[in-house]
């Protein structure tokens, strides 16, 4: 099969596919603009040069990496009349899919390990996270999820496809795929496939609460409101993040099966794809006083330079 047909959108009402290609195109934009900006702040500012950054500019490029693979190719399609990719165009797709995907939990997961640790541990944190284990940290994220990205894609396109080349659905849905696929083998890559997504992600999230645990241990035992409240207000920026995260992708991947309009599920997981990448960079931006500072001062030393 050289390559696929993709009508995910062609049972959208025609009607509203103007309305949520601006929209979504919108929110494309500013997923770039803000983690582009909240890169730059980290850079520019030597008072972010701490672990915690370091993590958060980490993440900021897996979602505009994740962002520019996915929704473009996705905008194109929701105003085309006849949507084709070719089989190695969707295998290279599922790749980085695959890879930035995963890439950005296991970086969540060092968040929650690195917040641990400075709450937790705040007398051993100069040196259980030095600059050197936060890079190799950073790096083995990076360094799984690409081995992640790379075995889920060998083993999908590894299926032989045969009958309609039609995936009803938009380019980033792996289940759409597979059930195209044909041969004895089939349904055991299916529930392979599945396993380990969920293994990874449940695994990844089960380390954040965790650490989520005990943190919550140590904040309820200071003694002051205000060192609880400063403590907290550490964590509230990731565990948002993370709600979100594995919120909608519950909503997405686990809701009930039952007879669901096909538009209804494309659009829940167009909305999941382009949505949550563009909500991390407001959350961070306005949860985090010391960052929504920097990004103040860079723009006063930017546009008012006479003033400083």
């Amino acid at each position: 099969m050289s390559e696929f047909i993709l009508i995910g959108f062609s049972n959208f009402p025609q009607h509203l596919l103007p309305t949520f290609f601006l929209l979504y195109l919108l929110m494309y934009l500013f997923t770039l603009l803000g983690n582009l900006l909240i890169m730059a702040t980290i850079w520019r500012e030597h008072s972010l040069h701490t672990p915690m950054y370091l993590f958060l500019c980490a993440l900021s490029i897996s979602e505009i990496l994740f962002t520019v693979a996915v929704t473009p190719r996705m905008l194109v399609d929701m105003l085309s009349v006849h949507c084709s990719i070719s089989f190695v165009a969707y295998a290279s797709q599922k790749f980085f899919s695959f890879t930035f995907g995963f890439t950005h939990s296991f970086l969540l997961m060092s968040m929650g390990y690195d917040h641990y640790v400075a709450i937790c541990h705040p007398l051993r944190y100069n040196g259980l996270m030095r600059p050197g284990g936060c890079a190799h940290l950073v790096s083995w994220s990076w360094a799984d999820g690409s081995v992640m990205g790379m075995m889920l894609t060998l083993i999908v396109f590894h299926l032989t496809f045969c009958g309609s080349n039609e995936i009803h659905h938009f380019a980033c849905h792996v289940l759409a795929l597979l059930k195209l696929a044909c041969g004895n083998e089939t349904s055991s890559v299916t529930m392979g496939v599945i396993l380990v997504c969920v293994t990874a992600l449940m695994g990844c999230l089960f380390h954040i609460i965790l650490s989520y645990v005990f943190i919550l241990a140590a904040i309820l035992r200071i003694t002051s409101a205000e060192g609880r409240h400063k403590a907290f207000s550490t964590c509230v920026s990731h565990l948002t993040i993370v709600i979100v995260h594995y919120g909608f992708a519950s909503i997405i991947y686990l809701k009930p099966k039952g007879p669901h309009p096909m538009d209804s599920n494309t659009l829940m997981a167009t909305t999941y794809t382009v949505f949550t990448p563009f909500l991390s960079p407001i959350i961070f931006s306005l949860r985090n006083k010391e960052l929504k500072n920097a990004i103040k001062r860079n723009f006063h030393r930017k546009f008012s330079p006479l003033s400083s």
